[in-house]
């Protein structure tokens, strides 16, 4: 992937109206400084998204959704990373910069679109006068309108015909090679990958074909199904088929049907179940699921019922459990014996199916079902074997809502983790009081008062000079606050939206969004004044801290003479740094 320089991203959303790019999607109404509307990655009667434009991030009190132009681009658009920031500098009349290694990279791969599409073409071309795939999609129910919305179709028997129709050079031969449609023996002849076999061409994001999927005619052949091999544009755990039907057919999609076979995709279109993926030969990974929940807060995961269909339910979990952020649910259809989506959408209709998937098995039931499968829970050790497993599951849920409930359940079957208290923030703040009395108003901790003005106005850091003093602070927070100011240093044009996205995979990520989004009162010059004093506070706590080492030391065997005009440094520089003040 061809990298783009921080900087640019910087100056990208500098130049980007972030307020334009989302009131073009989402009705906002303005509120003060900022604009509000109904979030559009949930559902909500109120509206909870808020649009910052002196930020230039939003953020979504309901279900968390933050980030910048791109980010929002991204989610919002199904857009991939590139895709985001080409659309945006085209916006701004700007061209991306990519290096020179890249830029042929670039070229390669357009070249290996072009020789894959070239496939595609002759195997539209080959059904096109083949009376045997006809007739075994007319067998199958499948329209001419579904045929061609998939671009399905046929190639031909034998070894040749592709290699023969397209292989007109070495070049021409040697792309069609990396994009797996040829096989090669023992010997090394080149043959053709797929023989007499329904094409199932397989799109990226953008609705290029980058892969196919082969389905034998005669139930003799085998396999059944073929896919292509991973290739450079192809990567089976990172795509969908179906996804790029779904989306032509719907601006927001309600919910996603992940099903296994193409066939079975295909059925459910025709039957008007227009929201079916399939994964593609492969069990459902975290690309995946991050794929799924990017497009759709609502998965159904559609799988037999025997032992097989099961495990692939639990992988799924797996891969899901990490990914459910508030808004977001998982559920799980299991067929009856002998039918696969295909029949029972034929036999019961759009309708019949849609009832089983309002029945399907909440992720919730299904994991907590699973685990406590062979667990006997009216026994001390029963509950202490479904905690045990339970716990690390748990665990990697992101915090929020569903995250709490779902230990809450654990709880309410095994009794473990009630008095359980939540770990604290690095970010300081006050702690909760117990009791019936209302707590007092929390004062907020200098570390946590430098970083909230911080991402109110981030260029305030540039002011600093390094080294900075409070660095060598032992106090919770302290790494943060120095990571965030070096940062602002190196990037001095950064805005919040953009310091969010690059502090996104910190563990602290959650705390940091939280503060970004509260509005502090006051303006420029007050943030500035606020800022300033709690470095200067927190730069005479370092100078103490200091001393009281030096003190220390000298009680329990003497100083050096380097150390002794340390001490005498650091008493006159206590003596000029400012009195505390009311936000420590």
């Amino acid at each position: 992937m061809a990298r783009i320089p921080d900087g640019f991203i910087d100056d990208l959303l500098a130049r980007t109206d972030i307020v334009e790019v989302i009131g073009a999607r989402v009705p906002l109404k303005r509120q003060g400084k900022e604009y509000s509307a109904r979030c559009p990655f949930h559902d909500e009667r109120s509206p909870s998204f808020t649009v910052s434009p002196t930020k230039q991030f939003y953020h979504c009190f309901g279900c968390g959704a933050h980030g910048t132009a791109i980010s929002f681009l991204m989610n919002y658009d199904r857009l991939e990373f590139l895709d985001a920031v080409d659309e945006l500098a085209k916006r701004v009349g700007v061209e991306v910069p990519r290096d020179t290694r890249a830029r042929n990279e670039d070229s390669e791969t357009s070249d290996l679109y072009t020789a894959v599409e070239a496939a595609q073409r002759f195997f539209l071309k080959q059904y096109a006068v083949s009376g045997k795939v006809q007739g075994y999609l007319d067998s199958r129910g499948v329209s001419n309108e579904i045929r061609d919305r998939f671009g399905i179709g046929y190639a031909p028997d034998g070894f040749n015909g592709l290699r023969d129709a397209l292989g007109t050079d070495d070049r021409r031969m040697k792309l069609l090679e990396r994009a797996g449609l040829f096989s090669k023996n023992d010997s090394g002849r080149v043959y053709d990958k797929f023989r007499d076999r329904v094409m199932f061409p397989i799109h990226d994001r953008r609705g290029r074909v980058i892969a196919f999927g082969g389905r034998v005619l005669d139930k003799e052949d085998g396999p059944k199904y073929l896919n292509s091999p991973e290739t450079p544009l192809f990567h089976k755990g990172r795509e969908l088929y179906g996804l790029w039907q779904v989306r032509q057919t719907h601006n927001k999609i309600p919910r996603l049907i992940v099903v296994e076979g193409y066939m079975d995709v295909v059925a459910l279109f025709q039957h008007g179940v227009d929201t079916a993926v399939a994964t593609l030969g492969t069990a459902t990974t975290p690309d995946h699921a991050e794929l799924l929940f990017r497009n759709a807060a609502d998965v159904y995961f559609c799988f037999d019922g025997d032992r097989a269909g099961r495990g692939a339910a639990w992988k799924a979990v797996e891969s899901v459990l990490p990914r459910m952020k508030d808004g977001r649910q998982a559920f799980f259809l299991f067929l009856p014996d002998g039918e696969d989506p295909d029949s029972l959408v034929r036999s019961e209709g759009a309708e019949g199916f849609d009832r089983r998937l309002r029945e399907a098995t909440p992720l919730s039931q299904f994991l907590f079902d699973s685990l406590a499968a062979d667990v006997n829970l009216n026994t001390l050790e029963g509950k202490g074997r479904l905690a045990e497993r339970a716990k690390p599951l748990l665990a990697q849920i992101p915090d929020g809502a569903f995250g709490d409930l779902m230990k809450q359940r654990l709880t309410e079957l095994t009794g473990v983790g009630a008095r359980a208290s939540s770990p604290e923030t690095h970010i300081p703040a006050q702690r909760a009081h117990s009791g019936s009395r209302p707590a007092p108003t929390p004062k907020r901790s200098l570390v946590r008062s430098a970083i909230a003005v911080l991402l109110q106005k981030p260029s305030l850091a540039a002011a600093l000079e390094p080294p900075y003093r409070f660095a060598a602070l032992r106090q919770p927070g302290i790494e943060l606050l120095t990571q965030i100011v070096d940062l602002v240093q190196q990037r001095p044009e950064i805005s919040t939206g953009a310091l969010l996205e690059h502090f996104a995979e910190h563990e602290q990520a959650g705390a940091l969004q939280k503060l970004a989004s509260q509005s502090l009162p006051g303006g420029d010059d007050t943030l500035q004044r606020e800022f300033l004093d709690a470095i200067a506070q927190l730069d005479k706590q370092t100078v103490v801290q200091r001393l009281d080492e030096l003190q220390e030391r000298k009680r329990e065997g003497g100083l050096t003479d380097a150390e002794k005009r340390e001490l005498l440094t650091l008493l006159q520089a206590r003596l000029a740094l400012p009195s505390q003040t009311a936000v420590e």
